[in-house]
């Protein structure tokens, strides 16, 4: 089974805008699922990315409402693989070991919440931050990631 999965994290949107939407055009449209770590801010943002097969978690940011429709954390199986999805919380540093905590036997762990893209291997699991795909990030480059499972998972990240 070859997949390929779409990734975004922190778009911090309150409605869709036209640059989520060519985002969504150019680079996820053809994806086999979508996976989102976290603050969307805006219900309608989830209502786009369902066009796909879909999961998504909440984040410190997103509203009430998102919070409601959206666990803060899951498990997803993929194949051969097990993946968990978080946003994440507080500093930046130590983020990965506070989020790693979360999770027992996964494979990858997609998370979020820095706006910093990570594609690395650490203690034998994948640890995935597509970055931010739109709007404020630490630098100014705007990030989403794409995963492709096959024997292997491998991860990669695309400059917008």
């Amino acid at each position: 089974m070859k997949m390929k999965i779409g990734v975004l994290s922190d778009t911090h949107l309150d409605r869709v805008t036209s640059d989520l939407k060519n985002i969504y055009e150019k680079h996820l449209s053809d994806m086999d699922m979508i996976l989102h770590a976290g603050d969307f801010v805006s219900p309608e943002v989830i209502e786009l990315l369902s066009r796909n097969d879909f999961n998504g978690v909440s984040g410190n940011m997103d509203s009430m409402e998102v919070k409601q429709i959206l666990p803060n954390k899951k498990v997803i199986e993929l194949g051969q693989y097990r993946v968990g999805l978080i946003h994440g919380w507080g500093s930046s540093d130590g983020l990965e070991e506070r989020i790693r905590a979360e999770f027992q036997n996964v494979d990858v762990i997609i998370y979020g919440h820095s706006h910093r893209a990570a594609n690395h291997i650490k203690d034998d699991i994948l640890f995935f931050n597509p970055g931010a795909a739109i709007g404020y990030t630490s630098s100014s480059v705007n990030t989403i990631g794409f995963l492709e499972i096959d024997d292997v998972i491998h991860g990669k990240i695309i400059h917008l």
